[in-house]
């Protein structure tokens, strides 16, 4: 399956320099993803060419316009298959929380668009018509939907099969499972009086799994006590079940 991704912006050199490096670059070299980004100031009207205006009602900031916006959806519709399904994605503060489960579920979809916001908002029409999902990175504010929604991309194209070197590279990622990652060593044994824990030269792979099992679960119950309480409500269901 080939993803392509669409993303509609107003300052599209902020994207394509992300685009087009490491993870995300390698995977359009392989063509396994497609990157298609568009100004947003190529779909305005002269002799201004404004993307925002003032909010009816009145209050303080500026609103995106709708025509911009739409314009340059239906450029991209105008390319892409008569049975399309796209996922539009709007990166915003007071959509529903970006999860690992979130990014495995479009991860699945061979069409994403994003349309990255600016100023105060964007007029509700854009949401209301276009938008099918509306994600938060986290509970605070950043200038622009460039960085939110390419941190969902990079998210979404590193599960797509062939970027990564091998599948476990995301499988054992912290939120993959129910657990958070837990600590990696690597050459040398030994750096400025640090070593690396004596269990993982043993070459006893049994016991060098469960070191790393507990590792994460000691991550996961010091660092996120929601996922911990979670984790341990599955257990205890699971032992219940079990028991009968």
């Amino acid at each position: 399956m080939n993803l392509r991704v669409d993303i509609i912006t107003p300052f599209p050199p902020l994207v394509e320099a992300v685009v087009e490096t490491s993870i995300l670059g390698r995977a359009a070299a392989k063509e396994v993803v497609t990157y298609h980004v568009h100004n947003l100031f190529e779909y305005t009207d002269p002799p201004h060419h404004k993307i925002d205006d003032e909010p009816y009602g009145g209050g303080v900031g500026m609103i995106m316009k709708p025509e911009p916006v739409f314009r340059a959806f239906d450029t991209i519709r105008e390319t892409a298959e008569e049975d399309w399904t796209p996922r539009v994605i709007f990166p915003t503060p007071d959509g529903q929380p970006f999860t690992q489960a979130e990014a495995k579920e479009l991860a699945t979809h061979e069409h994403l668009i994003f349309i990255c916001g600016h100023y105060k908002g964007i007029d509700q029409r854009v949401r209301d018509h276009l938008v099918t999902d509306e994600y938060s990175i986290g509970d605070y504010v950043v200038t622009g939907g460039e960085l939110p929604a390419l941190l969902i991309l990079d998210a979404v194209v590193r599960l797509q099969e062939g970027v990564l070197t091998t599948s476990e590279s995301a499988e054992s990622d912290s939120f993959s499972a129910e657990l958070l990652d837990g600590p990696h060593y690597t050459r040398p044994r030994e750096y400025r009086g640090m070593t690396v824990p004596d269990i993982l030269l043993s070459g006893h792979h049994g016991e060098i799994s469960d070191w790393r099992q507990e590792r994460r679960r000691d991550q996961t119950r010091n660092r996120r006590p929601d996922l911990w309480k979670k984790l341990m409500k599955t257990e205890q269901q699971m032992l219940e079940q079990k028991n009968g």
